[in-house]
């Protein structure tokens, strides 16, 4: 079995050590899905607090900036890029995050937390139009550099 890297050999988490991994480009992307009704779908451009995936936009930024201090055992990274893309389809609000860092460790964290952030902030900005959204699909879509090199969702 696969030893998992944030636990000692007393099975306490900690930190991983990265200070021996060499820095390299790293990328990774995540996705979301936020399900809206169709007539919170229609009322996104107009939405009295302001238009909800432009602020969700943002706030994927600022959070992935924040990512350390939300996920304990992430380190603290020097984002070199990151970028939060929403998209209207049908049943509701596609969400992508893309982060890109060149250090030790990966940004797949990052990318994580900026795509949930982002679809809690629709979640937030159009919840008095509709009671049963639904945040789905949070997942990671790829990931690059690092000594396990490429990963892409199948």
């Amino acid at each position: 079995m696969t030893k998992l890297s944030h636990y000692d050999d007393q099975g306490q988490a900690h930190m991983v050590d990265v200070s021996a991994k060499p820095a390299t480009k790293r990328e990774a992307k995540a996705r979301a899905f936020v399900e809206l009704s169709p007539e919170a779908l229609a009322a996104l451009p107009k939405n009295p607090k302001g238009n909800p995936l432009e602020v969700a936009r943002f706030a994927g930024i600022q959070a992935a900036k924040q990512t350390s201090t939300l996920i304990p055992m992430c380190h603290p990274l020097a984002l070199s890029f990151i970028d939060v893309e929403t998209h209207i389809l049908e049943g509701g609000v596609s969400v992508g995050a893309t982060a890109a860092t060149v250090a030790g460790t990966g940004v797949e964290m990052e990318a994580m937390v900026a795509a949930s952030v982002a679809a809690l902030t629709i979640y937030d900005m159009t919840k008095a139009l509709d009671k049963g959204i639904r945040i789905r699909e949070i997942e990671l879509v790829s990931k690059s550099g690092g000594k396990s090199g490429e990963w892409r969702r199948p």
